[in-house]
């Protein structure tokens, strides 16, 4: 029952903690990214003219509309060179998005009188050596669109430059990624005119996302994915989720292992009580009936082992979420958090509990079912 106990215990401390994980890079990609973002099937870019926009920003639930253009382009500051990606964002980006809390340098701003501005990914401003109080600008080389024939190659890109005014940080695959930019000076150096790369819409606080992202893909048609929060990063999340039905399965394959003691209990018992099995059978009772008292017991450990190891788990989780009593290393104020964080998801307590009856069902039928046939067998020619 202790093994079983442990077994349990675990299964929903450590799927509760992924949980916490999870949730804790959404939070971080949900102060970056859009409710909804909106990008062509085909292409980089396309002419948001081809669709109706009022009648996209009339539905229910859109609180906000931007179109912004997201394309590569190298970066120099002095020697160093680093390709990422521009996002030319509108005035109204800070309205639906929370950039100005992932500020770790600096203040949000992208033109002021008369020169362009740029808040760089840290992973970025690491990567080229550069910090807000640095005088040199930042270079950006875009190749021209079209075949250009020169023997100058420089003639072949078009080429800007760009003031840092603040750094972000979100998680590492996004700081080493973006910079943003003023949606003006990604259309003239990408050369995009009326085109986007992206519509991104925001939501009220009430509105229900998968009901308006229906609604928006029905408007759009086939010819454009239309992504919320988690779909904007699936890649992330379908691992993270591989990660947690991967761990589950490997402790479930643990508890399988722990219940071989209650195995091997059950078919001790049943040879210890190979003379009350006698003396019950000639009393009448009927095999089945003798093979239902050790099933019972052995439906009984388990049952009571899965029940105490479920309370214990939530336990332990409540703890933990209430006073943070297991510290994560090395946590002293460069981390958003001190203490692991956890989650409890019911559905997980469910599958928990789930897997220790089926074990518990599996190891009490076994030893029955074998040990019947060759006990019984001798207790009937004694």
């Amino acid at each position: 029952m202790a093994g079983i106990v442990v077994g349990t215990m675990a299964i929903i401390i450590i799927v509760s903690v992924l949980n916490g994980f999870t949730d804790l890079i959404g939070m971080f990609y949900s102060d970056f990214d859009p409710d909804i973002k909106i990008t062509s099937v085909e292409g980089k870019m396309f002419d948001p003219n081809t669709i109706d926009t009022e009648q996209l920003k009339s539905i229910p639930g859109v609180i906000s509309y931007a179109g912004v253009i997201e394309e590569i382009a190298m970066l120099r500051y002095g020697k160093r060179q680093y390709p990422a990606t521009i996002k030319g964002v509108p005035d109204n980006y800070t309205s639906y998005t929370n950039i100005d809390k992932l500020l770790i340098e600096g203040d949000y701003y992208l033109e002021k009188d008369g020169i362009n501005y740029a808040v760089i990914g840290r992973g970025v401003a690491n990567n080229l050596g550069v910090g807000i109080s640095f005088l040199d600008p930042l270079h950006v080389y875009v190749p021209k669109k079209g075949k250009h024939v020169s023997l100058n190659p420089s003639r072949s890109f078009n080429h800007n430059y760009l003031y840092p005014s603040a750094v972000f940080a979100v998680l590492e695959d996004v700081d080493a990624k973006y910079i943003l930019v003023s949606k003006q000076f990604a259309a003239e150096i990408f050369e995009s005119k009326n085109s986007i790369s992206a519509i991104e819409l925001a939501l009220s606080p009430e509105a229900d996302v998968k009901s308006t992202q229906k609604k928006v893909q029905e408007l759009l048609g086939k010819g454009f994915h239309v992504k919320n929060k988690p779909q904007q990063h699936d890649l992330v999340f379908k691992t993270m989720k591989s990660e947690k039905w991967a761990v589950y399965f490997i402790l479930v394959f643990i508890l399988l292992l722990a219940s071989g003691n209650m195995i091997g209990n059950l078919t001790m018992l049943y040879i210890d009580k190979k003379e009350d099995i006698s003396i019950l059978k000639s009393m009448g009772l009927h095999v089945q009936q003798i093979n239902r008292i050790f099933l019972y017991e052995g439906w009984l450990i388990s049952l009571t082992g899965g029940l105490i190891g479920t309370l214990l788990g939530v336990l332990v989780c409540w703890l933990q979420i209430t006073f943070e009593l297991v510290k994560l290393p090395g946590a002293g104020g460069s981390f958003v958090i001190s203490a692991y964080p956890v989650h409890i998801i019911f559905s997980d307590i469910v599958l928990a509990f789930f897997a220790v009856f089926i074990i518990g069902f599996l190891a009490s039928w076994y030893p029955v079912k074998f040990m019947s046939q060759k006990q019984l067998s001798t207790a009937n020619i004694n």
